[in-house]
């Protein structure tokens, strides 16, 4: 209980740090707290993978809906900005641990995902400076639909992956 509650915590700084500080040195603190949860609640071992494959699935689906026009920047470019992308890697580090009771029953990581993925999107656009080009309405039910649908994916893609067994001595 006490990794998952430090768990939010971290997740929780490293959102904050990523939303109000854009590309600057402060994204440092993040990647500080992506060590610390490396470091004391998961392992590189058991969850380097799964991080960067749900971070680089996160950074493709941003970057898709900026290049729609759908989010805006204040610097253009063709990808997100990396604390967007930093905050990619943070929420993939909560999949397993303090989200990991979103999981199941899978409606109620459609539910979660459609309610609290645009209400982050909407809280760190207004603080980062992001602007919604489709209005925010119709954008905010977009990602409603959309992050319906994504929670549960991610929540199959950070499924541990089974143990082999090990042979007995002898063997």
């Amino acid at each position: 209980m006490r990794r998952q509650l430090a768990n939010a915590l971290l997740f929780q700084a490293g959102w904050f740090i990523c939303v109000l500080s854009g590309d600057s040195l402060w994204l440092l603190l993040a990647v500080a707290i992506l060590i610390a949860h490396l470091r004391w609640i998961g392992r590189w071992a058991d969850e380097g993978r799964m991080i960067v494959g749900i971070a680089s699935i996160g950074i493709t689906l941003d970057s898709f809906l900026h290049w729609l026009g759908v989010f805006q920047f204040q610097q253009v470019s063709l990808l997100i900005p990396f604390w967007l992308m930093l905050l990619w890697a943070l929420l993939a580090t909560t999949l397993r641990h303090c989200l990991a009771w979103t999981a199941r029953p899978w409606w109620l990581a459609c539910a979660l995902g459609a309610l609290c993925g645009p209400l982050s999107y909407y809280a760190g656009g207004r603080l980062a400076g992001v602007t919604f080009a489709y209005g925010t309405g119709p954008t905010l039910v977009g990602l409603g639909l959309l992050w319906g649908m994504l929670l549960p994916l991610l929540h199959v893609l950070a499924r541990p992956a089974p143990q082999a067994p090990q042979p007995a001595i002898g063997d």
